[in-house]
């Protein structure tokens, strides 16, 4: 990078930086962003992770992770759980999904994270939800993953946790290109479905897979193809 190129980065990280400082102000200490990926999926876990950063933080890059590489997105989990303070991450399956919901699911997974972060937060960013269960101070941003750092961290550790795991589960379910699609509703995993069957990742609780279970056989939805990756 450029020295202008860091300047106009390090001014983009410090705008993404605003709910953390202004948490500071409020006389919070230890600030915990939390995001998740995988609630659209028909296939694999919710995966929720929580990352305290220090007040300091500066790591070029960072953004939402659906806007960056896989490439990218690996380099920079690895740096951030160098540099955090703390973080975790928990993933939800398919089982309990299916037995709690997908919100609840994704809740349960962020809790998790919660209960095994230390130092304990005593204030939480959280991308567009709010954990009602947790007796710590918390506020839920729209598009949170575009707006504060710590939840951008976040979401890059989660994304890259579950497309490492449905890569592993492509090696345990060929033939449903679970490594590429990541379980989303594509074309090609909607195909696999008619041709296999759904196996046991697959969410019983999402259409088309609800159908297929009911009785009925009618899988080729054309409106779930190529869902956004949330």
């Amino acid at each position: 990078m450029t020295p202008e190129d860091v300047k106009k980065e390090k001014k983009r990280l410090a705008a993404m930086m605003k709910y953390e400082r202004q948490a500071y102000r409020n006389g919070h200490h230890i600030i915990a962003g939390l995001d998740e990926v995988g609630r659209g999926p028909l296939a694999g876990p919710v995966v929720a992770a929580a990352v305290i950063l220090p007040s300091r933080f500066f790591l070029a890059g960072i953004n939402d992770s659906k806007q960056l590489s896989a490439i990218k997105r690996n380099r920079l989990a690895a740096e951030i759980k160098q540099h955090a303070i703390a973080w975790t991450v928990a993933s939800v399956y398919p089982t309990r999904l299916d037995e709690v919901n997908i919100l609840n699911a994704t809740r349960e997974a962020m809790s998790h994270c919660i209960t095994h972060l230390n130092p304990r937060p005593d204030f939480l960013l959280i991308d567009a939800l709010r954990l009602p269960n947790l007796e710590i101070e918390q506020m839920a941003l729209v598009q949170g993953d575009s707006l504060s750092a710590s939840i951008a961290c976040a979401s890059i550790l989660a994304k890259v946790e579950r497309d490492m795991a449905m890569e592993g589960f492509n090696q345990l379910y060929p033939g449903y290109g679970l490594d590429k699609h990541k379980g989303y509703a594509t074309r090609e995993h909607i195909e696999a479905l008619w041709r296999l069957g759904p196996c046991d990742i697959h969410r019983r609780s999402f259409d088309p897979i609800k159908t297929w279970f009911s009785g009925g056989n009618d899988v080729q939805q054309p409106a779930l193809f190529e869902q956004d990756e949330s």
